[in-house]
């Protein structure tokens, strides 16, 4: 048995399953915590490594393409101190992350874990059910149906399409595209036999994102869950099952006083609403009077 437990977490690896379980602290980032314990097997690990710096280092497991649904969802969409698979090493704790780094190398060598991608997924989606509030509306999934409800900042267009309600059935793909600057970004359903050309905030399958902290946290784990339902990759050559295709919007109008002060009232709005706490209402708040 060979553990590694710091403020940052634990890492326990039995020769078979690594074990993953993320600190408390309040400088664990969020997303992680919501994850809680992870049990990954080894089948599913290409590899694993401790970089070190000035105090302690930084243990960071890799995954084989294909094996984690959340790898899948995420790549590229959440800053790296919220990936689960890195580690923040303590001084003192050093010699502990290398001996599990040696212990990871042999059982791959040993078991003769291939390196390639996996043709299924070998680690579970979150608990359901999930809710991502964005800005114009809340998706809900159960595990079985995708309910989308709008709220009052939402265009007429999809007030008058009224609330969305589909099962994974009808979905083919999705796309979520983060918020970049002051564009807001989005969670699009590409459903069969629907295609919609519409811009995000006149989609009626589609919900606007903000980029708040909280939406981004349950936008991860909500596409993880529909996910690791739908059929995997390597069993389809169609494109809109992956997350792949689109890249984030550039950031227009960072500096317009104009854009920012339309923003600070939509924050105000949400913010009455109940969509946003208090302390989510200050942080941004704060962060965009700063541009100023």
């Amino acid at each position: 048995m060979a553990e590694v437990m710091v403020r940052d977490g634990t890492w326990t690896f039995d020769g078979e399953i690594l074990r993953i379980v993320p600190g408390r602290n309040r400088s664990v980032k969020k997303l992680r915590q919501l994850l809680g314990e992870m049990a990954v097997p080894l089948e599913a690990v290409s590899g694993i490594a401790y970089e070190p710096g000035k105090k302690g280092g930084r243990l960071r497991l890799r995954l084989r393409e294909g094996a984690d649904p959340f790898t899948q969802a995420t790549r590229g969409r959440i800053a790296e101190t919220a990936d689960p698979y890195q580690l923040t090493i303590d001084a003192d704790r050093t010699g502990a992350a290398e001996y599990l780094v040696d212990e990871v190398r042999n059982a791959l060598v040993i078991e003769q874990v291939p390196e390639g991608p996996c043709d299924r997924y070998l680690l579970p989606g979150p608990a359901l059910p999930l809710t991502v509030p964005g800005g114009d509306g809340t998706a809900t999934f159960d595990g079985e149906w995708i309910r989308i409800e709008w709220n009052w900042m939402a265009e007429e267009g999809k007030k008058s399409a009224g609330p969305q309600r589909f099962t994974l059935k009808d979905l083919i793909g999705l796309e979520w595209i983060p918020n970049a600057g002051l564009e807001n970004g989005h969670l699009r359903f590409h459903l069969r036999g629907s295609e919609h050309k519409l811009a995000p905030k006149h989609n009626p399958h589609c919900l606007v994102l903000w980029g708040m902290d909280k939406e981004t946290r349950t936008t991860a784990l909500l596409v993880t869950a529909i996910f690791v339902r739908l059929p995997h990759p390597s069993a389809t050559s169609d494109p809109r099952l992956s997350l792949e295709a689109a890249p984030p919007p550039a950031p227009a109008g960072d500096d317009d006083p104009d854009a920012l002060l339309r923003r600070l009232r939509e924050l105000g709005d949400l913010h009455r609403d109940g969509v946003l706490t208090d302390e989510e209402f200050t942080v941004t708040k704060q962060a965009l009077l700063r541009r100023f």
